[in-house]
């Protein structure tokens, strides 16, 4: 009885109201299909290791892509953000410290997603205009918080790594199989599953190549987004 009067309270707390918001043009898991283009997005950095060897592989290829980074490891490695930004690449909010925002209230949640706004747009001089929740996870104040913040939800239309650790061929061949026009393709270059980034590293190359050779132009999520007259 107490366990599910709980649970019909929580229900009740977190509540539905989230679900239009699904269904706006805020909220965005692909770019329109009029153009062969697709956008790399890389979550949970700025790691002070792995991060620059993927913007070394992304200069080498000649690629901008969107990062959506977490507040607190960006205020630890500024330097990094800085280098990002220096390269043509988007800067995206991905939260503070990640937590799951479906079970955080409105304060925790505005406070989340504020904090991490004003920390990139302190260390780049450019606040960012992009919003992903971590594991997808969405809840009615964090669409508010978002709106307030000037952002968009964006989420994916490939995730080639799931719950568990996937190989870096299984990777390539799971995004090219899957390929479309106006793919939003979820990458890790921190955290993620166990050695994500360094699977990532090994897949980024021969992923790129894919694509093209498929005849996609890779491009940020804006420019994904962005209509084209």
């Amino acid at each position: 009885m107490i366990a599910g009067a709980l649970a019909l309270g929580a229900a009740a707390w977190i509540g539905w109201a989230w679900l239009p918001h699904l269904a706006t043009p805020t909220c965005t898991w692909r770019g329109p299909r009029a153009r062969r283009h697709v956008a790399l997005t890389f979550d949970d950095g700025p790691d002070p290791e792995w991060t620059p060897r993927v913007l070394d592989l992304l200069a080498a290829a000649g690629v901008h892509a969107t990062f959506f980074l977490i507040g607190e490891r960006a205020a630890r490695a500024a330097a990094v953000v800085k280098r990002i930004a220096a390269e043509g690449h988007e800067l995206a909010n991905h939260s503070w410290s990640h937590p799951n925002l479906w079970f955080c209230g409105p304060r925790t949640t505005t406070e989340q997603i504020r904090r991490t706004h004003d920390t990139i747009a302190e260390i780049t001089g450019t606040p960012p205009r992009l919003f992903r929740p971590p594991w997808g996870m969405v809840n009615a104040a964090m669409f508010s918080a978002v709106h307030k913040a000037g952002e968009r939800c964006v989420f994916w239309s490939i995730q080639p790594e799931g719950q568990r650790p996937t190989p870096a061929d299984q990777q390539v061949t799971y995004v090219l199989h899957r390929a479309h026009p106006g793919a939003i393709i979820d990458l890790h270059d921190a955290e993620g599953t166990k050695q994500a980034p360094q699977r990532l590293v090994e897949a980024l190359p021969p992923m790129i190549n894919g694509l093209r050779t498929q005849g996609y132009a890779l491009s940020t999520v804006t420019d994904l987004l962005t209509p084209r007259t």
